[in-house]
């Protein structure tokens, strides 16, 4: 047997060993997924969205695939169900569900709000009757009845969750559970509000509730322990066929399952489908990170900086030969792309690469040369940038940098009916060069202007946005892709980091060009074989 197989269409590879033991296991063939992003993940401390924000998110979970929107609790405000209600009102082909507590004043607040469903919960442990709610059990079973009843007869979609359900008897669950199902619930939750199971615990007690449930199962895991993904994947396994998740993993105290990591878990383990187009996954995590404010930490899973990103020379060395030797997965398939860092731990393969990018190929001495300088450098502390490792490696090769492209200045008009225009002077070659140009704004006129500065045959393939931070003095950053109209295989990329958007996309610009500018120079050990611009 072979210890690891690719799952097929997917790119992903994991242990043989993981679909020998869940061979045998009865599993649901698609599993539904409920974000709440916009409620759970909205209740993340120091988090709050306007109704424009949440629009946006939705719609981007809404083309993400996203099986059911929670969209808001509209009972908690003016302003959250006038959110809920343009959610709903939005045309999208995701269900639209309203939170509301087992009460017929927060459905009325859904209804009002024509959503296509409801999330009713009512806390039913032991800790939260007598120390929250204060009532008896046949009380709280009583109102999850009359809720449940209540949303049918007004023609909702239900799904009802016992609160802190994974700390309830058994025995009360099921009472619930068969009492909701005789009225009608359609979706039944099992909420594990602060996170307390294991996987294998939660395996057999979803396992056990499904004996006395007919209607769909779903798993909804906090992150308290760290367990909430493994957690949601073990309701799967146990009979779950929806989970509850949030992008990022945001959510009250530590958070809820990551969408991200269980989708991707879902597929690589068990081989279970999800109607997720898990290509634009990065593309909405950095869009919720952008309107929350809440930053992604670079070692997150699939989607974090790191995720796909080598420094050490061993593993920059595996990836280069199959990339499955350190990726369990391809970037491309959750909208990433794999990078080399060079660094204290790279090897003369991680150079080597890193050079080629910038058309210099060194023999392997001089590679040697130059690692051994890297990795000095990086010992004391110091962050070796493309610019400096470029000059390392001209220096080892004993010749002068290639001519840099540099901005001398740059200036941009724009205002109420007045054409954007930008003036640029660049210093190509030790020339400087003046242009001006118009565009729709002041960063296409920007662009434009640098073009007529440095060659017409430049072209912008991709200009890409992101905020950083949150707040009107957010950091950004600017990602460009260049190419050349005249040689179809001349790619540059150039990213640049400010608190301008102008000015940090001119610089993203800048460096681009200076990328193609020493691939069209095309030096190969000190040798010219193509002009520059």
């Amino acid at each position: 047997m072979e210890p690891t197989f690719k799952i097929p269409d997917t790119g992903v590879f994991v242990s043989e060993y993981n679909r020998k033991i869940f061979s045998a296991t009865r599993m649901p063939e698609t599993v539904k997924i409920l974000d709440t992003t916009l409620r759970d993940g909205e209740q993340t401390p120091n988090v709050a969205l306007s109704s424009e924000d949440k629009v946006k998110i939705a719609q981007a979970l809404d083309e993400l695939g996203v099986d059911i929107i929670e969209a808001g609790f509209p009972i908690n405000s003016e302003g959250e169900a006038d959110a809920v209600k343009r959610v709903a009102g939005s045309g999208l082909k995701s269900e639209i569900c309203a939170l509301c507590r087992a009460s017929p004043a927060d459905i009325d607040a859904a209804l009002a709000c024509d959503v296509d469903s409801v999330h009713i919960f009512l806390a039913t442990s032991k800790v939260h009757l007598e120390k929250k709610l204060k009532i008896s059990q046949e009380e709280a079973r009583d109102k999850a009845v009359t809720a449940v009843q209540y949303g049918k007869d007004h023609g909702l979609t239900v799904e009802f969750s016992c609160e802190d359900g994974t700390r309830t008897e058994l025995d009360f669950l099921n009472v619930v559970h068969k009492a909701i199902q005789e009225v009608g619930v359609d979706r039944i939750d099992i909420p594990d509000t602060v996170g307390v199971m294991t996987p294998t615990a939660m395996t057999q007690f979803v396992a056990e509730i499904k004996r006395n449930v007919k209607v769909p199962l779903a798993v909804h895991c906090h992150d308290d322990f760290g367990m909430s993904v493994a957690n949601s994947l073990a309701g799967v396994l146990g009979g779950a066929e929806e989970v509850h998740c949030t992008i990022n993993g945001l959510g009250e105290r530590a958070g809820n399952a990551a969408l991200e990591e269980v989708v991707m878990g879902l597929q690589a383990f068990y081989n279970i489908k999800t109607n997720i187009n898990t290509r634009k996954m990065a593309f909405v995590s950095r869009l919720v990170s952008q309107l929350t404010g809440i930053a992604v930490p670079p070692n997150k899973a699939i989607i974090g900086e790191n995720a796909f990103s080598h420094e050490s020379g061993i593993h920059v060395h595996g990836v280069l030969s199959d990339a499955s030797t350190y990726e369990p997965m391809r970037p491309e398939i959750v909208g990433k792309e794999r990078t080399f860092v060079v660094g204290k731990h790279s090897g003369v393969h991680a150079v080597q690469n890193k050079l080629k990018e910038y058309g210099l190929e060194l023999n392997h001495d001089q590679l040697k040369e130059v690692v051994a300088r890297v990795k000095k450098w990086a010992e004391s502390g110091k962050k070796l940038d493309d610019a400096e490792l470029l000059a390392v490696a001209y220096d080892v090769i004993g010749q002068e940098a290639a001519p840099a492209i540099k901005l001398e200045e740059f200036t941009v008009f724009t205002g109420l009916n007045f054409t954007p225009t930008a003036t640029v002077v660049l210093n190509i070659d030790g020339e400087n060069r003046r242009a001006s140009d118009t565009g729709v704004g002041p960063i296409d006129a920007s662009v434009n202007a640098i073009k007529a500065a440095v060659s017409k045959n430049i072209v912008l393939k991709e200009y890409r946005l992101e905020a950083i931070t949150g707040g009107s003095n957010a950091l950004c950053e600017v990602t460009v892709k260049l190419g050349d109209c005249e040689d179809a295989q001349l790619m540059s990329l150039g990213k640049s980091v400010g608190s301008d958007i102008v000015t940090t996309s001119v610089d993203a610009m800048v460096e681009g060009l200076n990328r193609l500018w020493v691939r069209k120079l095309g030096v190969c050990n000190g040798k010219e074989k193509k002009r520059a611009y």
